[in-house]
């Protein structure tokens, strides 16, 4: 694309009315500087062709966010002295995301949805004198964002979401804008407001900058309201008595935990311990019942050691009575009944029981 502005468009201008932002075939002419407006053409990303030699650059009401290579592309246009990118989608402003613009002195990101600007962001900005972050939606600031900024005058925080600002004594403003934020008029506001009344400083729109809280100084402008150094020495103390004593209470907390972990390492060991019991067991569980089912009596063999007198005295009373036997008949008996056999037919052959049917016929 070509951006040429005519004469008449661009009155005493001298020989710079001719305007190119973008790459072409140069004209046969000097250009000392280059206007470049790409407003509103719904860009998601700036430009990768414009010249280096751009000097002003308008990309205002489009989908900018400075991702992907945005940061990049802004560092090869060291030329920059205005830089308008406000009406975008800028969320966050990283470090560094305007360093080499070293000849910048007007910064336009305002009316974005900013709500997060990192310590280093306007790092490099050495010749900065306007910046505008208004309408966005930044809840804190770094008491150093501003720090390398030393020919800024112009600041402009206005509709933000600020509850308090540490501004650094060495911050030599002209014209600040803070109206439109939830100001806290507590004693984080102190060092706002012993600059503001200690400094020359401008706050436009003063009026309306005034305190959210607390209620008993709502309306109240954050340059007046009453902010007691001793109560904030005092609350300072507290807080700081109140991080020790939080410190320990944690350091306490801690041991109980280690007990804790120690109990569920126990229970785990024995829970694990359990397991593999109940495992063996099913394991061998079938092993053993085979053993128990498997039992069964036998008869002494010969070689069996001697039975006791009481195995002797109980397998005697089993026996039934003979009458007409004499008193050696019963170690006949025990005698006879250690040559037992099997028969055939699964029955015990008993040669007494023989003999003596054999002399009763």
């Amino acid at each position: 694309m070509v951006k040429v502005f005519s004469v008449s468009e661009h009155l005493g201008r001298g020989i710079s009315e001719v305007q190119v932002c973008h790459k072409f075939q140069l004209l046969p002419y000097l250009i000392l500087g280059v206007i470049c407006e790409d407003s509103g053409k719904n860009l998601s990303r700036i430009p990768t062709d414009l010249l280096p030699n751009v000097t002003i650059l308008s990309l205002k009401n489009n989908k900018i966010t400075l991702k992907d290579n945005g940061k990049d592309i802004l560092q090869r246009l060291t030329n920059l002295t205005e830089l308008y990118l406000n009406e975008n989608m800028i969320t966050v402003l990283c470090n560094n995301s305007f360093y080499n613009l070293t000849k910048l002195i007007i910064l336009d990101i305002s009316n974005n949805l900013i709500s997060i600007v990192h310590p280093a962001a306007f790092a490099g900005l050495n010749q900065l004198s306007v910046l505008n972050l208004s309408y966005n939606r930044i809840t804190q600031l770094d008491s150093d964002v501003f720090s390398s900024l030393k020919s800024l005058r112009v600041l402009n925080l206005q509709n933000n979401f600020l509850k308090s600002f540490h501004i650094k004594s060495s911050f030599k403003l002209a014209t600040i804008t803070l109206a439109g934020n939830p100001w806290n008029c507590s004693c984080d506001l102190l060092d706002l407001q012993i600059c503001l009344t200690a400094s020359n400083v401008t706050m436009e729109n003063e009026n309306n900058t005034t305190c959210t809280f607390p209620k008993t100084k709502e309306k109240l402008s954050i340059r007046a309201a009453t902010i007691q150094l001793a109560d904030c020495e005092t609350e300072k103390a507290s807080l700081e008595t109140s991080i020790t004593s939080n410190s320990a209470i944690n350091r306490r907390s801690t041991l109980p935990l280690l007990g804790k972990s120690w109990t569920f390492l126990v229970g785990v060991l024995g829970f694990v311990l359990s397991t593999t019991f109940l495992i063996f067991t099913a394991i061998k569980c079938p092993t053993w019942y085979h053993y128990l089912i498997s039992y069964s009596h036998r008869r002494l063999e010969e070689n069996d050691p001697e039975i006791t007198e009481q195995e002797f005295s109980a397998d005697m009373n089993s026996f039934p009575a003979v009458s007409d036997t004499s008193n050696e008949d019963p170690i006949v008996i025990f005698e006879k009944t250690t040559e037992f056999e099997h028969g055939e037919d699964g029955f015990i052959e008993d040669k007494y029981i023989d003999s003596y049917i054999t002399e009763e016929s």
